[in-house]
């Protein structure tokens, strides 16, 4: 529970990130929408986001795995259509948050795993 937790905060934490380095193109109005949308983020991931891999395998293929941007591009998208604290410009601005999401979460879970909070150890 507690790493669910540590990721949830590390995705509010790439949003607010995405909206410090794109100022015109992703806007938050405030702590609270970060939460949910790392929350709504998360949960969006755990159920949409392997059906949207699977139908999406062969132009990933093509791609050599590129298109998987795209992917959580519409993820990150789709929070923003059902979360309204999280305002999105356009699709590039939801692909590059995604990619800071994703960056953001990786510094994150390398520092939790660091920590001894891995429970697979």
């Amino acid at each position: 529970m507690i790493r669910f937790i540590l990721h949830v905060l590390a995705t509010a934490l790439g949003f607010w990130i995405a909206s410090k380095l794109m100022p015109h193109g992703v806007a938050v109005d405030g702590l609270g929408s970060l939460l949910a949308a790392g929350l709504l983020l998360g949960v969006a991931n755990a159920l949409v986001r392997p059906i949207l891999v699977i139908l999406t395998f062969p132009l990933t293929l093509l791609t050599l795995g590129l298109f998987l941007l795209v992917v959580n591009g519409v993820m990150v998208w789709l929070v923003t259509v059902f979360l309204h604290g999280i305002h999105i410009q356009d699709p590039w601005h939801a692909i590059l948050t995604a990619i800071v999401i994703s960056l953001t979460s990786w510094v994150a879970s390398g520092a939790i795993g660091s920590a001894g909070l891995d429970r697979r150890r």
